[in-house]
């Protein structure tokens, strides 16, 4: 990202980490968006947002477009500079905001990939077996993919988890999700014996005075992050046959298609997940027939 030049930029970056709770990952998208579209349009003081139109809007989400940026990226970018002119106006320091008109192409909802019910299963005996021997970062792993696949969280709610967000009598889990709201999700037998011989026999090794009440520790004890949780999946999917390599937002979409193939209400599936909207939760029941009609197709005589 370019160095933040205008005032209100940095205003903006303060609004959307205390006042909207937006993620980290968030904030750093919206304001790398508007900060290169003010970097285009020469405008490198407060004073000169009051110029800004909204054919100029417009030219920048074009000049994506004929960069070969991709159709999310630029729904990203229009969002982010409607955000920001909006609050602008909202704050007094515009007078008319110009983006109430810009429109961007809508996204492609592509089918996420997913493992088959059998690989998911395959990928956590792999995990299994590599925790037999007892080495502390092996029996953490195994924790946060049992995790990960049973409850659907994602990695970097994951990671956020300390020990007491944990009930193992009751198999549920307290996950602080986007927009700093509070769920509680629940996990299997499975999950929790992966976490108690996780607590019971490796975490005491890497616990340091850095640790504090993180569950998941890196080998230097302090909290385990999304880089390291990563890493693992896609090492773990390699023994895993015909499996696709997906990352942790892959084990969520497929905790979530198992959830619905299986049985589960849309909308529990919605509360499971933490989205704020349904309709981004039926991409879900979409992947489910997409790979019934597969099957159909391959199964009956006059498919």
């Amino acid at each position: 990202m370019t160095v933040v030049r205008c005032d209100a930029l940095n205003a903006f970056e303060r609004h959307l980490r205390a006042e909207r709770g937006r993620s980290p990952h968030t904030v750093r998208a919206y304001v790398r968006d508007v900060d290169a579209f003010l970097d285009g349009a020469g405008v490198d003081d407060d004073g000169g947002l009051s110029d800004i139109r909204l054919a100029d809007l417009r030219a920048h989400l074009g000049t994506l477009s004929r960069g070969g940026s991709a159709r999310a990226t630029i729904a990203r970018t229009s969002a982010s500079l409607r955000t920001f002119f909006g609050w602008l106006e909202r704050s007094g320091r515009i007078a008319t905001d110009p983006s109430l008109r810009l429109s961007a192409p809508s996204r492609h909802r592509t089918l996420p990939p997913v493992l088959a019910q059998r690989s998911a299963a395959a990928l956590l005996d792999v995990a299994a077996v590599a925790a037999d021997d007892d080495d502390p970062v092996h029996l953490r792993n195994r924790a946060a993919l049992e995790l990960l696949y049973a409850t659907g969280i994602r990695v970097g709610e994951l990671v956020g988890l300390d020990v007491d967000d944990l009930d193992l009598s009751s198999l549920v889990l307290r996950v602080v999700g986007k927009g700093d709201k509070e769920r509680r999700v629940p996990f299997g037998l499975p999950a929790r014996d992966a976490v108690v011989a996780w607590l019971e026999r490796g975490r005491h090794q890497l616990v340091t005075a850095e640790s504090g009440p993180a569950l998941l520790l890196g080998r230097r004890g302090r909290r385990a992050d999304q880089r390291q949780v990563r890493s693992v999946v896609h090492e773990l999917l390699e023994h895993v046959p015909d499996a696709p390599d997906l990352g942790p937002h892959g084990l969520r979409h497929s905790a979530a298609t198992h959830l619905l193939e299986g049985g589960a209400d849309l909308r529990m599936v919605q509360e499971l997940l933490g989205h704020a909207s349904l309709a981004t939760t039926q991409i879900y029941t979409h992947v489910s027939v997409d790979r019934l009609k597969r099957s159909y197709a391959m199964a009956h005589p006059r498919a």
